[in-house]
């Protein structure tokens, strides 16, 4: 299974890049990743939040190949411990999944477009964080799991 990580628009955060990349060098040592940023949609003071969001799903779903699943990292997803989101890909695995696509929206979230496209939705916390320190946590969350299912001493308990 190959894993994809899309988000909107660039880290302009030197330490949270800092992070996402460390933990994305490590990840294909496990599986095939790939980590896409979509360019920031421009001349947003003229539009609305729902025509961001619109602009920007459209961005995201012409990245989208057929067989993709799509799964949204989304305030109002399902949340999971470490170990059930190792159980999570997992399954997945062995589920026959090729790429299994995890996105980040911008700041006012995915347009309904987006919603109707994904499989599922997971949330990181009931605690709301930046879109761009999502990428960190997800991207190390990520790692953690393909590290659990190999055994590794990276998770303790």
């Amino acid at each position: 299974m190959k894993v994809r990580l899309i988000v909107i628009g660039k880290t302009d955060k030197d330490y949270l890049q800092e992070g996402i990349d460390i933990f994305h060098k490590r990840i294909p040592h496990y599986l095939p990743f790939e980590y896409l940023a979509l360019p920031d949609i421009r001349n947003t003071r003229k539009l609305s939040e729902d025509q961001q969001k619109e602009k920007e799903g459209e961005l995201l779903l012409a990245q989208l190949k057929p067989g993709d699943e799509l799964i949204l990292l989304d305030e109002h997803g399902k949340q999971f411990r470490s170990t059930e989101f190792a159980r999570f890909l997992e399954k997945k695995m062995l589920g026959g999944t090729k790429t299994l696509v995890f996105a980040i929206g911008g700041p006012y979230g995915f347009s309904g477009k987006v919603y109707e496209a994904a499989t599922g939705k997971i949330s990181l916390s009931k605690m709301t964080f930046s879109h761009q320190m999502v990428r960190l946590i997800f991207s190390e969350q990520l790692y953690r799991a393909l590290s659990i299912l190999k055994g590794e001493p990276y998770h303790h308990e």
